[in-house]
This record gives structure tokens, C-alpha cells and sequence, in this order.
């Protein structure tokens, strides 16, 4: 497998002594190869290059490809070995964790506190793949439960379900791959990854991690480039999984693409979070500021719409706002920063537009709608119309809305006439509402008191209809990651005297 050529990649904290410096570093295996073109990657923060690496060639992605298939219809290692292996890439992280969170802070959009938070995350993720491979058992079938199978007997194993092609986006860089990495190999299966142009280095480094670990080169690969590489992956016939985290538009060229293999989308939605009469105002609007700006906005879960009974949605839209005020826009590096950049000016200069038509539509800014560069202030909207295409519209960054329904069940209608997420958020006090909103939640996960970002990397996850294709969460991904292969004996038509062993010793 290639890993790429690159120029030093300084990665470490700043004022740390030399040799943490060193072992920061992004050393790169050297090797031959002929590459046409560099990637270039800037940090969004202030456009300083952070490192360039070989993009990957048209004939490279067919010998990777190749060497994928082939490593796939081979025995993967033996499932103590791949525990091994992912436990040991856990601890290399562990001991990296401040270079990493770095890493991601000068390649990706978070600010140095959410990288840390981001690594604690893969860490965890990787440890419960190596978990998980234990638990990826099958079981013996009752055959007697019918006529006609009675005298047989049987099971079930697990096995890998072939070449995997993983697909992820910049906005966690290094966890989403771990999603990606841990339970393929896990599972037993190989995976060629690639991670988004803006944020190559992380999932590189992890990549180093799996091979110094001693995963072999040919189980785990990795590529570098833009759209029509990702282009050639998922319409190969080789692969026989494309597991994608990214927007809708590109999840339906990869189905309609990827013809027949199994898919695994996350592609994102809309989070909803209802506030209902009765519930505790303030830890709603903490939690809701959280969701709403994390990352600044670009989360697949983040709170997007907020719809408050109209007798708490005064109290709410204040403390709200406030928040928001209070919120510190900065360098990413810097510890007293709260968000980062959006990810380029385009994505900035998209969101100034979505929130100039909702002004036009007749909604009020109430606090932020600014941008400078990358950067925007976290956004509150308020009284844009039910109906308007941007209640049903993700929008990636630190802009919110806040409606008002007149009580619980006009808060339930909303919910149902919601569009498709991943999750959807209720607070309130009340069982009977939450099993309610359970119930009409176009959602995977109602999440009650707390805001539609909580997640544990443990639990199950992904979207409903337009929102994504099967789950995440670690024991998810490898269960689909998995083929059911059965084995039948037809016992009472064997020989008197046992099972022949074909006359193997």
C-alpha cells in the first residue's frame, strides 16, 4: 500500500521541546511512484499551508482496487489479532492525543478543545471495534423445527462481507475514519479510505497507526483525491460495501452509481428540537446553544429548528440569544476560543444568502448573520413561515430558527410533518409526551432533556428516508460489514461410525 509522500507536516503543539516535536511529526513511508499532481491543504483559519501530499492516479486506484479484491478473498487474521491490532492503534492515539487534536485544529474547522473532545471520541471508537470483534458470533439453527428438517443440524458464522470503500467528510476528521477503520477491520474486512481533500493528514496518521500496529498494507489502504476518485471507487464492481458519511446530493450519485453492493449512507438532515410548556428552560437553551453551534454548525446532528410552546418561547428566544452573545469567535489553536471557521468562504458566503432570503420571506434576525472570510457569528432567526424551503433544508453552519406551536399537540404536529433526520429532540417532563413524539418522530433517535448532537459511539446511528442507509455505531457497522454463511449436515444420511474426515490425518 502507498502512504504518501509528503512534505513535513507539523502537527505538534507549539512551545513544546524538540523531540515531542519530532514524534509529532507526519513521516511519511517513502515509496516509487509517479504522481501528476500535489494536494495542497490550507488551513481554513487563515489560508497557511499546513502540508501537501501526492494525489492518487487513475491507474493507482485500479491497483489498489486489486490488490483490495484479492486481499478479500483471503482469511483475514485471526480475530485475536485484529483485537491486538485495534487495541494497540487505541493506545498509539492515546499517546499522540495532544498531536492529534492539533493536527486536526490546523487542517479541519475545530477549535483545539473540540479536537481533544473529537480524539477522546476516536479513541473510545477504536477500543470498541477491538471489543466488538469478539462479539461478531453467529448461531446454531433448531433444523427440527419443521419436517423436513428433522435429522439435520446446523449454524450460522459471521463472515467478511468483502472490499470495503469508505468515504469521509472534513468535519471530523479523525473519528469518523476510526467509524470507518475500526469496524471494517474488525469484521475482517479490507477497506481502501478516502478521507476529504481538506483533511487528509489525520486520517493518514491514523492509517500509519494500523500499519506500525501491524495490519497489513494490503487489508488497509488509503486515497487521496477529489470527486472523480470517489467516482471510481463506488462504481467498481470490486467493492462489495461503500460506507459514505456526507451531503444528500452526493449520496444519491453514490447509489445511483454504486450499483449492486450494499450501502451505507449518513447523510445528514434536519435536527428538530421541540421545548414543550413544561420544560426546564434553562437547561434546554444550554443544550440547545451547544447543539446549534458545535463545530460551528457543521455537525449532521446539530440543532437546527427549534419549536417552543408559546408560553416558554419568549424565556427560551432570550436566553437563547444570549448565549449566542456570549459565544468567542477566534483561532482555532486558541484555548479561549468557542467556534472556528467554516470550512471556506463559499460555504460562509451560502449561509449569507439562506439567511438574507428568510429576512425577504419575512423572518427577523435577532443576533449574528454576519460573516467575515470563514467566519460567521452564531445565527438566530425568528417567524419564518411554515412552508418556507429552508425549515426542510440542512443548513450546515451557526444558523438557527425558533418557532412557536401552541401547546403539546401543536408541537406534535410539527414533529410529524418534520422532515427526515437523524435525530430529533423533545424537552419536556412529560413520559407521555416523549413516547409520543417517539411515535411520530420521522427521526432514528428521539433523544428526550438533552439536544439532537448527543451521541455515544456505542449506540446505534444514521438516518431515516432521505437521512441516510443503515447505521453506524460500532457493533452496527460491523454487523453489516458481516455475511451469514450457514453450514447444514444432513446427520442422519452419514456413515455408521461418525463424520469421514476424507481421509485427512
Amino acid at each position: 500500500m502507498r502512504i504518501y509522500s509528503a512534505q513535513a507536516v507539523a502537527w505538534g503543539p507549539p512551545g513544546l521541546g524538540s523531540s515531542l516535536s519530532r514524534s509529532c511529526a507526519l513521516t511519511m513511508v517513502s515509496t516509487k511512484q509517479i504522481c501528476r499532481d500535489r494536494l495542497v491543504v490550507c488551513d481554513p483559519d487563515d489560508g497557511d499551508v499546513v502540508g501537501e501530499t501526492d494525489l492518487t492516479t487513475v491507474s493507482d486506484v485500479d491497483r489498489m482496487l486489486d490488490i483490495g479484491y484479492r486481499a478479500s478473498r483471503q482469511q483475514p487474521p485471526a480475530i485475536y489479532e485484529r483485537v491486538r491490532i485495534l487495541q494497540e492503534v487505541a493506545g498509539r492515539v492515546a499517546a499522540e492525543a495532544e498531536c492529534h487534536a492539533h493536527l486536526i485544529a490546523r487542517e479541519g474547522i475545530k477549535t483545539i478543545r473540540e479536537a481533544r473532545a473529537e480524539v477522546k471520541r476516536a479513541i473510545e471508537t477504536l477500543r470498541l471495534s477491538a471489543e466488538q470483534a469478539k462479539q461478531n458470533v453467529g448461531s446454531v439453527i433448531p433444523f427440527d423445527q419443521v419436517p423436513a428438517g428433522e435429522g439435520r443440524l446446523g449454524w450460522w458464522a459471521n463472515r467478511p462481507a468483502g472490499l470495503v470503500i469508505a468515504i469521509t467528510p472534513y468535519n471530523d476528521p479523525l473519528n469518523l475514519v476510526a467509524h470507518k477503520l475500526g469496524p471494517a477491520f474488525a469484521a475482517g474486512c479490507p477497506i481502501i479510505l478516502k478521507p476529504h481533500p481538506q483533511t487528509p493528514f489525520s486520517a493518514i496518521r491514523l492509517v500509519e497507526h494500523f500499519l506500525a500496529s501491524g495490519a497489513s498494507e494490503h487489508r488497509i489502504q488509503i486515497v487521496v483525491g477529489a470527486a472523480d476518485v470517489g467516482g471510481m471507487l463506488v462504481a467498481d464492481p470490486r467493492p462489495r460495501i461503500i460506507s459514505f458519511t456526507g451531503g444528500r446530493e452526493a449520496g444519491e450519485r453514490i447509489a445511483h452509481r454504486s450499483g449492486v453492493k450494499r450501502l451505507l449512507l449518513e447523510l445528514g438532515g434536519v435536527g428538530i428540537v421541540v421545548v414543550a410548556a413544561d420544560a426546564n428552560v434553562e437547561a434546554a437553551a444550554q443544550s440547545i446553544n451547544s447543539g446549534a453551534f458545535w463545530a460551528a454548525g457543521q455537525n449532521c446532528v446539530r440543532a437546527q429548528r427549534i419549536i417552543a410552546d408559546d408560553r416558554v418561547v419568549a424565556e427560551l428566544t432570550e436566553r437563547l440569544v444570549a448565549r449566542a452573545a456570549g459565544i468567542r469567535l477566534g483561532r482555532k489553536i486558541e484555548e479561549t476560543t468557542d467556534i472556528g471557521p467554516l470550512v471556506d468562504t463559499a460555504l460562509a458566503s451560502s449561509l449569507h444568502r439562506s439567511v438574507q432570503d428568510m429576512v425577504r420571506a419575512g423572518a427577523a434576525v435577532l443576533c449574528g448573520g454576519e460573516i467575515d472570510g470563514p467566519r460567521m457569528r452564531p445565527t438566530w432567526v425568528a417567524g419564518l413561515q411554515g412552508g418556507h424551503p429552508l425549515l426542510g433544508s440542512e443548513l450546515f453552519g451557526p444558523v438557527s430558527t425558533i418557532e412557536t406551536a401552541q401547546d403539546d399537540s401543536g408541537l406534535l404536529g410539527r414533529i410529524q410533518d418534520g422532515p427526515a433526520a437523524i435525530h430529533l429532540a423533545v424537552f419536556t417532563q412529560s413520559i407521555s409526551m416523549a413516547t409520543a413524539a417517539f411515535e411520530r418522530a420521522n427521526a432514528a433517535a428521539v433523544i428526550i432533556n438533552d439536544s439532537t448532537d448527543f451521541r455515544i459511539d456505542a449506540m446505534p446511528f444514521g438516518g431515516v428516508g432521505a437521512a441516510g442507509l443503515g447505521r453506524e455505531g460500532v457493533a452496527d457497522a460491523i454487523s453489516a460489514m458481516s455475511e451469514k454463511k450457514l453450514l447444514i449436515i444432513a446427520e442422519s444420511r452419514m456413515i455408521a461410525g461418525g463424520l469421514s474426515n476424507g481421509g485427512l490425518v
